[in-house]
């Protein structure tokens, strides 16, 4: 689920498909466990810069009120991996902050499998590791990588792009959309790291103005 966003785009409508397609993998990778390359391009600014370019394209007001000196804090030597692990992966009833989309809301179960359908229509399937949960945070935007990915090359062909359009705006409302605002509040309320804080507030702007352009 990661091609590479196309270059040479000249619609505008397919020029935004490219860049979200290119925030969401890029915050896909930034959900990972901050280690080696990830947090080698998170301290010397490469992140941000990415992340900067692609929510520009989608919509110049994405950058703004955007903490982008907290998106290049990597912290002292392991604190940014400690704090991941105190927020994402430990805690005697599950982690405080869990990247599992199905553990805010109930009925997880139920969404699971509708999110299945949702790839498996477009012909997409899970590898066998826990990550790969269908309502894990990764899964979900690696999803909509896809989806931005295959709706501008449709319409850089001059071909009709509404089924990857509708996917992506149906998606977004019945999975991320629903429980990313969720997320964040639970990190305000933990004092999470303030990297963790804005990806999440940035992330959760990028899905509202999504929803916006794929009505239109």
């Amino acid at each position: 689920m990661t091609p590479e966003v196309l270059d040479g785009l000249s619609r505008e409508e397919a020029l935004r498909a490219a860049g979200r397609s290119r925030a969401y993998g890029l915050f896909a990778t930034a959900v990972d466990y901050p280690e080696g390359r990830l947090l080698e391009d998170i301290r010397d600014g490469r992140l941000a810069d990415a992340l900067s370019e692609a929510l520009g394209a989608v919509d110049p007001g994405l950058l703004d009120e955007v903490d982008w000196d907290a998106l290049r804090d990597g912290g002292e030597q392991d604190e940014l991996a400690i704090e991941y692990t105190r927020l994402f992966d430990v805690g005697v009833a599950g982690p405080p902050c869990s990247l599992y989309g199905g553990m805010y809301g109930g009925a997880r179960m139920k969404k699971m499998e509708e999110a299945v359908r949702f790839y498996n229509h477009f012909g997409l399937s899970l590898a066998e590791k826990p990550r790969e949960l269908p309502d894990h945070l990764t899964t979900q935007l690696e999803f909509l990588h896809y989806l931005a990915f295959r709706e501008a090359e449709a319409l850089q062909a001059e071909q009709d792009a509404g089924a990857y359009r509708r996917a992506q705006r149906d998606f977004i409302e019945r999975h991320p959309g629903q429980w990313i605002p969720k997320l964040r509040a639970k990190l305000e309320q933990e004092d999470a790291m303030r990297f963790f804080v804005t990806l999440a507030r940035s992330l959760e702007r990028l899905l509202e103005r999504a929803q916006m352009q794929l009505k239109t």
